[in-house]
């Protein structure tokens, strides 16, 4: 399915239609600005990436690419940024998996400067588009207290009371944008992601989310012999997780729609934790122990993604299955442990191939 231009009712694109743009990424040297980037240069679009952290940090670095190390909680870098662009995809903000979000509310809480200068900057600068990341933590916690959840819909937000930090956050950076839209004119899109995850992600240091997790445990059992993992909660917790591809699929359908209130994209294929393991275990080919810590992050008890909205509007959602995209994932994830030490032993198992 191509990525092109729309069609309204009445035959008519309601306005000018992207194609070759000067475009802008924040958070660029992200998981999911990494894999936005790529897609952005390889259909022939002049690309500026920005992120705070230096380039050698970045997931993944595209020479063709204008790399800038900018911090865009100040109104000055964000006015730089925008210079000159006509579409900007802020994908900018200080965040992890639960296990952060959890323990950095504050942290989460100032990406909210981000948002708010470089909107500003937008409209200054006569941007055309400003599509926002917004994130599946914004849905009410109420919503969300048993693991056989009703999936959630873009409604669902309110009454608010979202994820404690980072879901205010979120929330309020989408009002931001409503009413950036109703004062000033300018055309957002609000992208509401679901537990995205893939190959070339965080898998440890903290602000890894489940799958690459449970991928980094599961390989690391594998390449030691420890065959036992740590699993956060019960693992009866239930979860919908969105492959790398299908996020920025999702992404770029979204701003060059015409729509533009805030939209789930995410996965709608359900599964507990322990299914998530058990997925993992069957890639792996070894069954691993589960260590069960109901005092650590858990998060909601369940949360799943409602598509009908985006199907309506797209004609499209998520459909990599999370077998395959696990499947990816864990070998990427394999790949880099066996590279390290201590696993450079020899005689070890041979390093599976991306």
């Amino acid at each position: 399915m191509p990525i092109g231009g729309w069609e309204s009712e009445n035959g008519k694109s309601p306005g000018p239609a992207p194609g070759l743009a000067r475009v802008l990424v924040t958070g660029a040297g992200g998981f999911i600005g990494g894999a936005l980037v790529e897609e952005l240069v390889r259909d022939g679009h002049e690309v500026v990436a920005v992120d705070r952290k230096p380039v050698e940090d970045w997931y993944r670095v595209f020479e063709e690419v204008d790399n800038r190390v900018l911090d865009l909680r100040r109104a000055d870098s964000c006015k730089e940024a925008v210079d000159g662009v006509q579409l900007v995809y802020n994908l900018a903000a200080d965040m992890g998996g639960m296990g952060f979000i959890e323990n950095n509310k504050a942290l989460c809480m100032l990406s909210v400067l981000i948002n708010t200068h470089l909107i500003e900057a937008a409209v200054e600068a006569g941007v055309e588009r400003f599509l926002f990341a917004s994130s599946a933590c914004v849905y009410a916690a109420d919503k969300q207290t048993s693991a056989d959840v009703e999936p959630l819909r873009e409604g669902d937000a309110y009454p608010a009371m979202p994820e404690d930090g980072y879901g205010w956050e979120k929330l309020f950076s989408e009002r931001m944008c409503r009413h950036f839209t109703e004062d000033f004119g300018l055309e957002t899109r609000i992208a509401r992601y679901h537990n995205v995850y893939g190959p070339h992600g965080t898998y440890d240091g903290g602000r890894e989310k489940a799958p690459a997790a449970i991928c980094r445990k599961v390989a690391k059992a594998k390449l030691t012999g420890e065959h036992e993992i740590d699993v956060w909660g019960d693992g009866e917790q239930t979860r919908s997780f969105t492959y790398i591809a299908d996020a920025v699929y999702g992404t770029r359908l979204l701003m060059e729609s015409s729509f533009g209130a805030p939209l789930n994209i995410g996965s709608s294929e359900m599964v507990t934790i322990n299914e998530l393991i058990d997925i993992v275990e069957r890639i792996a080919g070894i069954t691993v122990q589960r260590r069960y810590d109901t005092t650590a992050p858990q998060g909601v008890r369940g949360r799943n993604s409602d598509n009908t909205l985006i199907r309506q509007e797209l004609g499209w959602e998520p459909t990599t299955s999370l077998e395959k995209g696990l499947e990816a994932t864990y070998r990427w994830v394999h790949d880099q442990l066996a590279a390290q030490a201590p696993y450079r032993w020899e005689g070890a198992e041979p390093r599976i191939p991306a």
